[in-house]
């Protein structure tokens, strides 16, 4: 184990010749990135972007929500990012009386700021290097079985630690390198988080799912809100007492914008890469993983838009729900079209070869490296079939059929039976009241219909209902068994199920069908996930030596670990690119393109307010406006994020703001698996267009007051 923690002490002080692939490390900038940035015309010094001791740039970058990355803008908490991280809260506030989705909603002072429930935001504290104490009592030989038990006590003692040395922070570790290297991340959770600012969906989702991952793209894509503390600026449930956050460091911004070969990096949480996947789970991913992603949620997706073009209340309810899906859903479709077009599998095949060679030759069978490859191929042939399955359950059944969320809440998961009682009745009941707000049961039942259908045409081992119950009482007939589900349980009704919590006993909802269909999804589910531990633990340790071996076989190579939700810097020049033979992207695009791309035979994607119209007409770009007089909507950076970064800043040289990123291109949507340097673009919206939004079209200019321009 010695010489995997120096092989990676080395790693950290190899200079980085091609920067533009990587997500780095804040604490390794000085060994690592620094002097590259400075060549590529950064003014920072590695200490103002990230310090262990005093206020840098990282402590203005925090995590927004669930899976999105924000960026303080002033002194006084207010925070900016993309208006699909923001979709959520702006969802849930909205109502058809208030529509914040379709018209937009602006906060004319901070008393008409809206608490958003649920929303959290943490700042990142604290960084620590602790592969020492997770990985220094490992021996070198251990299996992967001795490896995790090891792993997973030295990581409870040591979050123990820091839980004791950080009263009130959030601790996590993270592996890195596929278990070679672990961080410790100490975190300050702030609950009281209230909209302040987001545009219409005609501007914030412009271009709808025939734009998305596309260029060119002229969405702006951004919300904003403010971050509130107690009365000693920590974290705080709401109260109408809570004040502003007082941000010690937050984004100056910059009105200057950008030109081609500008230097870009961008600060956030990329959320998954799988840069050392091998050819074995590209395999699995074009023929099991994605096929069946993209076919079960293109189907749900078809019931739910056609129920949210019928009815406003409908897609009020599942306007969040739906883009989430149809995210991931058309991801995957440029994932596989990516994946083959750039013939990425013969690429990790090449790189295999070359790894079994170099293995064979310098290395020791009982090192684990020789049979690396062949643990990660045996363990992906087994999980693959299982897998699949699981993904049918989750996907069809456990995502997709509502029904069973709020019935799984009455499931004890251990006993596989009703609950004998329900503790702390009063979160259940909040809980269940926020998720009955967004349900339609009559969209659901139609969901479920085709759901089960297409699950029993295409599932090698279906749940035990089909037979017990689809079958025996209904002769097979799958419309007639969910029509007789939905009008008979409980759980289709918010009001019923708030009144069994007040009143519970589980003799009330033993033989609800709903129950019955839960229990049998769920002891499938968890049936199949126990057969994956013996290959899961095979292919975690064929992993991790493999990633070990890489780094051996190549020391001064400059390597960078898999996203893993983590903070990181990343960055690059702003470029534009061409995508085919004769095609030539310019590197940003002007309000212009959004007043051509108008459609009046698809308002839902493609409606441009009358108040943008009249601006536009107008030439009223005030400051806004570039050197041509045109009115920048987005641009491009040659930056390498992904799911994730959504809402991160874009920084120029001085670490100003100057755009926040919200997509990938769409020509190298494999970029998670590969990283396509000629191609792979970051998609940010530009400032100037947001602040142009937050000015002109929405009069809301008070809050330009508490920004600081460069």
């Amino acid at each position: 184990m010695k010489k995997i923690l120096s092989l990676l002490a080395a790693v950290c002080v190899t200079l980085t010749a091609a920067a533009d692939e990587g997500m780095w490390l804040l604490p390794y900038l000085q060994k690592m990135n620094i002097r590259n940035m400075k060549e590529r015309g950064c003014k920072l010094s590695a200490e103002e972007i990230y310090s262990m001791n005093r206020s840098s740039l990282k402590d203005a970058v925090v995590i927004f929500g669930g899976g999105c990355t924000g960026e303080i803008v002033s002194p006084e908490g207010l925070l900016f990012t993309n208006h699909h991280c923001g979709y959520g809260s702006i969802q849930q506030l909205s109502s058809v009386e208030h529509d914040y989705l379709k018209y937009g909603f602006w906060a004319m002072s901070q008393a008409e700021e809206l608490p958003a429930p649920g929303l959290e935001v943490r700042f990142i504290r604290q960084i620590a290097d602790v592969t020492p104490e997770v990985m220094g009592n490992v021996p070198s030989i251990a299996s992967q079985q001795e490896y995790e038990r090891i792993t997973e006590e030295n990581i409870a003692a040591i979050k123990k630690r820091l839980r004791e040395e950080n009263p009130g922070m959030e601790i996590s570790v993270k592996p890195f390198f596929g278990g070679n290297q672990f961080f410790a991340f100490v975190m300050e959770v702030y609950k009281d988080v209230r909209l302040v600012g987001a545009p219409p969906s005609s501007i914030g989702k412009f271009g709808g799912d025939t734009d998305n991952w596309m260029w060119p793209r002229h969405t702006g894509d951004f919300s904003i809100f403010r971050v509130y503390a107690g009365p000693d600026n920590r974290p705080a449930e709401y109260s109408p007492e809570n004040r502003p956050y007082k941000a010690e460091k937050f984004l100056k911004i910059s009105l200057r914008g950008v030109e081609e070969n500008d230097f870009a990096m961008i600060m956030g949480f990329p959320g998954s890469t799988e840069r050392y996947a091998t050819s074995y789970e590209i395999d699995n991913l074009l023929k099991v993983e994605n096929p069946q992603r993209i076919f079960i949620r293109g189907e749900r997706q078809a019931i739910l838009w056609k129920d949210m073009i019928a009815s406003d209340a409908v897609r009020i309810q599942y306007a969040s729900k739906y883009a989430r899906s149809s995210n991931y859903w058309k991801n995957s479709i440029g994932m596989s079209r990516g994946i083959e077009k750039l013939d990425v599998k013969a690429r990790k095949e090449a790189q295999e070869a070359s790894f079994q060679a170099w293995a064979g030759k310098n290395t020791l069978p009982e090192e684990g490296y020789i049979d690396a490859l062949a643990k990660i191929r045996t363990a992906v042939g087994e999980l693959s079939p299982v897998n699949a399955t699981r993904q049918y359950l989750s996907e069809a059944f456990l995502a997709a059929v509502e029904l069973l969320t709020p019935a799984r809440s009455f499931i004890d998961m251990q006993k596989m039976e009703v609950k004998a009682e329900i503790k702390d009745p009063a979160a259940v009941r909040e809980r269940l009241a926020a998720w009955y707000k967004d349900y339609s049961p009559a969209t659901d039942r139609k969901v479920a219909k085709r759901m089960l259908t297409i699950a029993r045409e295409n599932m090698k081992e279906l749940p035990s209902f089909y037979a017990e119950v689809v079958d025996k009482e209904f002769g097979g007939n799958i419309d007639a068994y969910v029509d007789c589900l939905y009008d008979h349980s409980v759980f289709t009704s918010g009001e019923k199920v708030l009144a069994l919590i007040d009143d519970y006993a589980p003799e009330k909802i033993a033989d609800d069908p709903a129950l019955v269909l839960g229990k049998s999804v769920m002891e499938l589910y968890r049936k199949l996930s126990g057969a994956l531990d013996e290959p899961a633990q095979r292919y975690d340790e064929g992993h991790r030596k493999y990633i070990a071996g890489l780094m051996l076989q190549q020391p001064k190579k400059a390597w960078a670990s898999d996203a893993n939700f983590t903070i990181r810097l990343t960055y690059g020049r702003v470029l534009p690119y061409s995508p085919a033979d004769g095609i030539e992207y310019n590197y940003y695009t002007t309000l212009k393109g959004v007043m051509e791309k108008e459609d009046p035979e698809n308002p839902q994607e493609f409606f441009v307010p009358e108040k943008l119209k009249e601006l536009y007409a107008a030439k009223d770009f005030g400051r806004y406006a570039n050197a041509k007089g045109e009115l920048p909507t987005c641009f491009l950076a040659d930056c390498d994020i992904t799911g994730g970064n959504s809402g991160s800043p874009v920084m120029n040289d001085r670490g100003a703001l100057v755009g926040l990123a919200f997509d990938g291109n769409w020509e190298a949507m494999s970029g998670d698996i590969a990283f396509e340097p000629d191609l792979q673009r970051t998609i940010a919206v530009d400032i100037r267009y947001v602040l142009f939004i937050v000015d002109k079209f929405a009069g809301a200019g008070w809050l330009l007051n508490e920004l600081q321009f460069e």
